[in-house]
């Protein structure tokens, strides 16, 4: 399963409680930007609108072969597609307090393009700092 793109960001700064996938809805000269490696997920979110999960922020640059392009957004909102009954307990998930849906990685399956997603509580400072050291702790026993 080939990575397209990978949100960084996301592990530091959520502790992750739950992982899904879903498939995305893309124009055809997105799907191609995307393999060619034109995919960023840094600072993206998913929200629940109109009963529906979409990805907002993911920029996804223009396709230089697909010729002329006329007002094309690299960073339009996209729709998400998970199964109705998934979709109903996310969005009751995420009505409780500091719970979120963060984007985790864009990636191929077989033909298809996927989109993992965990559910997510915020990390507070202090969280952040305890799990760098927890991890340079591990890091040295490994080394040694």
């Amino acid at each position: 399963m080939p990575s397209l793109a990978v949100n960084k960001r996301a592990r530091l700064d959520h502790e992750i409680l739950e992982k899904y996938e879903a498939g995305i809805v893309l124009t055809g000269a997105e799907v191609k930007s995307l393999r060619a490696g034109n995919a960023k997920l840094q600072g993206t979110y998913i929200t629940v609108a109109r009963g529906e999960l979409w990805l907002i922020g993911a920029h996804i640059g223009k396709y230089v072969g697909a010729g002329a392009q006329e007002g094309y957004d690299p960073t339009r909102s996209k729709k998400l597609l998970v199964h109705k009954k998934e979709m109903l307990g996310l969005a009751g998930k995420i009505q409780q307090a500091g719970l979120t849906l963060v984007p985790l990685e864009l990636y191929t399956a077989g033909r298809r393009i996927k989109l993992s997603f965990a559910l997510a509580r915020g990390k507070k400072l202090h969280d952040k700092r305890e799990d760098l050291k927890r991890r340079d702790l591990d890091r040295d026993i490994r080394n040694q």
